[in-house]
C-alpha cells in the first residue's frame, strides 16, 4: 500500500512538471508565431531579436520582452520601431497562458498592416495597448469594450476607419489617443474626468462633442468638419435650440462681452490714473481709486449672469478704444509670430475672462477673433522700475527652454506691468495632483518624469541667468502648468519672490541675497517633490507638508508618508525612498545646506533612468 501511495506521488510530481515544461513551451511558441507574422525576415524572428524556442524568455532575457519578478510570465512586449510590416495574430498573442499575464504591448512606428482582431479581448490583463505610426486599417474590434482593463490606448497615425465602439464601459481609460486616422461617426460618451489624454484630430468624425470633452484643448477636436459643440468654435444649433435662446434674456456671448467689458473699463481706468501721475496729480489718491475700482470690477465679474452689468457705455467704449492707439507702441513683443502684429487697443476690445487673484497680480484669458487665446497677468505690489522691469523682460526672452513657458509680450509704464502668455488649457500640476480625480491616474512613471522635466528646466534657467541674478522665486505646483501634451511648464520665471524665509529672499540687493533666491529654489522644488510622492498640498489646514514629512521620517514611519495611489498600483518602493531623500535634502532648514539644482536634476534622472530601465523599455504617453 505504502509502495502504490509512493508511486501516485512520483506520478502526479512527473505530470505536474511536464505540465509546467508544456505552459513554458506554449509561451515561447506563441511569441515566435506571434513574431513571425509580423516579421520582414522571411518568418525568421530570430534573425530580428534573436528569440529562439530552446530558450526561456524570462529566464534567459529575450530581448524587448519583460517578465514578473519571479521571471515565470511574460508581462511586456515591446517592439518599437524594428520595421515590421507583418500583420498582428491575436490568437498566438492571446494564448491562454500569454494572456494571462500580458499587460503590455506596443507596436509603435512600424509598418504594420491589416485590421486588429476581435481576438485581441482575449488578452484580458491588457492595461496598455501602443500602436501609433503603423499602416493598421479597417474598423476597431467590435469586442474591445471587453478590455476591462485598458488603461492607455494609442492608436494614432494609422488608417483606421468606421465607428468607434462603445469604449465608455472602459471605467478606468486614463489616455485615448486616435488622432490622424480616417475614423468617422459619432464620438461615443466617455468618463472624460478620468481621462488624462485625449485626442480625436484629423478624423471624420460628426456630430456633438460629448459632455466633458470641452475640459480638453480646441486642438484635440480639429480637423473633423461635422463636429460640433464646445470647445470647437462651431456650435451644434437646432432651430428649436434657436427659437429657445431668443426667449432667453443674458446669452453666453454677452456674458463673455461684458466681461470683455470689464477688462476695457479696467485698462481705461489704468490709462487715466497713469496721465493723472504725469500731470502731478496726488498719487497715493490716485493708486487708491484703482485699487477700487479693480475690486469693484473683480466683484461683478463674479456676479451672477442674470445680475451682471457693464457700467462701460457705447461711448465710452469708443473713447477707450481711441485712446490706447497712443499708447499701442507700448506693447513689447518677445519675437513670437504669436502675437506679431498684437496691439495695445487688441487686449482692450478683446473678451476676456478673469481666470484667478493671487497676493502678485490678477490673471485674464483673453479671447481674440482669429481663434487665438491668450492670458494677460497684471502685476502688482512690485518694487521695480520700469527700466529694470523692460531690461529683466527682454533678457529672460533671450533664454529659453522646453519646460519654461515664456512671456509673449509685455506693456509696461511706470505705474502698471502687463504679461502676454500664452494659455494652457490643461491646468496646473497642483489641479492634477489635489483638484480633480484625474490624479488617481497619475502614475508613478508620470511623476518621475514631471520631477525630472522641472528639474532640468531649473538647472537650465538657473546656469543662463545666474550672473543676472533672476531665480524662479516662487516655484510651486500651482506655477506648473501642463501643456498640450501633458508636459510640465514652469510659469512665472523671474517675476516675484517669496517673502517666505525658507524660500530665500529678495533677487534684489546684495550678492548673498540673490544667492538666496536660487537657493529659495531649491526648497520650492523639494516641496513640489513632496506633494509628488505625497499626493498631499504644500499647505493644508496650517500643517506645513515639509515639516510634517521630515517629522513623520525622523518617527521612522516613513511608509506613511507615500500616496496610496503610487502604493496600490506597485510602484517601487526602493525609488520613492529614493526620490524621498532627494527632497528632504531640498527643503533643509538651512538655505547653505541644500543640494545644487545640477546635484538634484542629476539625482533624478538616475532614478528615472532606472526606472526606464526597470519597464524594460515601457513606451512614453506618446
Amino acid at each position: 500500500m505504502n509502495r502504490v501511495s509512493i508511486w501516485v506521488i512520483f506520478i502526479s510530481l512527473f505530470l505536474l512538471l511536464n505540465m509546467t515544461n508544456s505552459v513554458e513551451e506554449e509561451t515561447r511558441n506563441s511569441l515566435i508565431s506571434f513574431l513571425t507574422k509580423l516579421s520582414t525576415n522571411n518568418g525568421q524572428p530570430d534573425l530580428i531579436l534573436g528569440w529562439n524556442s530552446t530558450l526561456d524568455p524570462c529566464k534567459d532575457s529575450w530581448p524587448r520582452v519583460a517578465c514578473d519578478r519571479r521571471n515565470t510570465s511574460v508581462t511586456k512586449l515591446f517592439l518599437e520601431g524594428l520595421n515590421l510590416n507583418g500583420t498582428l495574430d491575436a490568437t498566438s498573442l492571446c494564448s491562454k497562458r500569454l494572456a494571462a499575464s500580458l499587460y503590455l504591448l506596443s507596436l509603435a512606428g512600424n509598418n504594420i498592416g491589416g485590421g486588429i482582431p476581435d481576438g485581441i479581448s482575449k488578452c484580458k490583463q491588457l492595461t496598455y495597448i501602443y500602436v501609433r505610426g503603423n499602416q493598421f486599417s479597417g474598423n476597431l474590434p467590435s469586442s474591445f469594450p471587453m478590455l476591462g482593463n485598458l488603461k492607455r490606448l494609442n492608436i494614432s497615425n494609422n488608417k483606421f476607419s468606421g465607428n468607434l465602439p462603445e469604449l465608455s464601459r472602459i471605467s478606468g481609460l486614463t489616455m485615448f489617443l486616435v488622432q490622424n486616422n480616417q475614423l468617422s461617426g459619432e464620438i461615443p460618451k466617455f468618463d472624460f474626468s478620468n481621462l488624462v489624454q485625449f485626442e480625436v484630430s484629423n478624423n471624420n468624425f460628426s456630430g456633438l462633442i460629448p459632455d466633458g470633452g470641452s475640459r480638453f484643448p480646441t486642438s484635440s477636436f480639429l480637423g473633423n468638419p461635422g463636429l460640433c459643440g464646445d470647445p470647437l468654435s462651431q456650435k451644434c444649433v437646432s432651430l428649436e435650440e434657436t427659437v429657445e435662446n431668443k426667449s432667453k434674456g443674458v446669452s453666453k456671448d454677452q456674458i463673455l462681452m461684458y466681461s470683455g467689458y470689464a477688462l476695457v473699463f479696467l485698462m481705461f481706468i489704468i490709462f487715466k490714473v497713469c496721465k493723472r501721475k504725469k500731470r502731478g496729480e496726488e498719487r497715493v489718491e490716485a493708486a487708491n481709486k484703482v485699487a477700487s475700482i479693480d475690486d469693484s470690477i473683480i466683484s461683478k465679474h463674479n456676479a451672477a449672469s442674470s445680475e451682471y452689468k457693464s457700467d462701460v457705455s457705447r461711448s465710452e467704449y469708443m473713447e477707450i478704444s481711441a485712446e490706447s492707439q497712443l499708447v499701442s507702441t507700448s506693447l513689447t513683443v518677445l519675437e513670437s509670430p504669436v502675437v506679431n502684429g498684437l496691439k495695445f487697443e487688441d487686449l482692450l476690445s478683446a473678451p476676456a475672462e478673469l481666470l484667478g487673484r493671487g497676493k502678485h497680480g490678477t490673471l485674464y484669458k483673453v479671447l481674440f477673433e482669429n481663434g487665438i487665446v491668450l492670458v494677460v497677468k497684471r502685476i502688482k505690489d512690485w518694487a521695480i522700475s520700469s527700466t529694470e522691469f523692460k531690461q529683466r523682460m527682454q533678457r529672460m526672452g533671450q533664454v529659453k527652454h522646453p519646460n519654461v513657458m515664456p512671456a509673449l509680450a509685455f506693456y509696461c509704464s511706470t505705474y502698471e506691468k502687463l504679461l502676454v502668455y500664452e494659455y494652457h488649457p490643461n491646468g496646473s500640476l497642483f489641479g492634477l495632483l489635489h483638484g480633480t480625480p484625474m490624479s488617481q491616474a497619475f502614475d508613478w512613471a508620470s511623476r518621475i518624469g514631471v520631477a525630472a522635466s522641472i528639474s532640468e528646466a531649473l538647472a537650465f534657467m538657473h546656469q543662463e541667468l545666474k550672473d543676472d541674478g533672476i531665480a524662479h522665486g516662487n516655484l510651486k505646483s500651482c506655477n506648473i502648468l501642463m501643456n498640450k501634451n501633458m508636459e510640465p511648464c514652469i510659469s512665472e520665471y523671474g517675476l516675484m519672490t517669496s517673502l517666505d524665509s525658507k524660500y530665500g529672499s529678495s533677487l534684489t540687493g546684495s550678492e548673498s541675497s540673490r544667492s538666496r533666491a536660487f537657493q529659495g529654489d531649491i526648497y520650492g522644488l523639494g516641496v513640489i517633490l513632496l506633494e509628488l510622492l505625497t499626493g498631499k498640498m504644500a499647505q493644508n489646514s496650517g500643517v506645513d507638508l515639509a515639516d510634517w514629512v521630515v517629522s513623520v521620517v525622523r518617527e521612522e514611519w516613513t511608509a506613511e508618508v507615500f500616496d496610496k495611489v503610487l502604493i496600490s498600483e506597485g510602484a517601487s518602493e526602493e525609488r520613492l525612498l529614493n526620490l524621498l531623500q532627494v527632497a528632504i535634502k531640498c527643503v533643509n532648514n538651512s538655505p547653505d545646506a541644500r543640494p545644487s539644482i545640477n546635484q538634484v536634476a542629476t539625482m533624478i534622472n538616475t532614478l528615472k533612468d532606472e526606472d526606464d530601465r526597470s519597464m524594460s523599455f515601457e513606451p512614453s504617453l506618446q
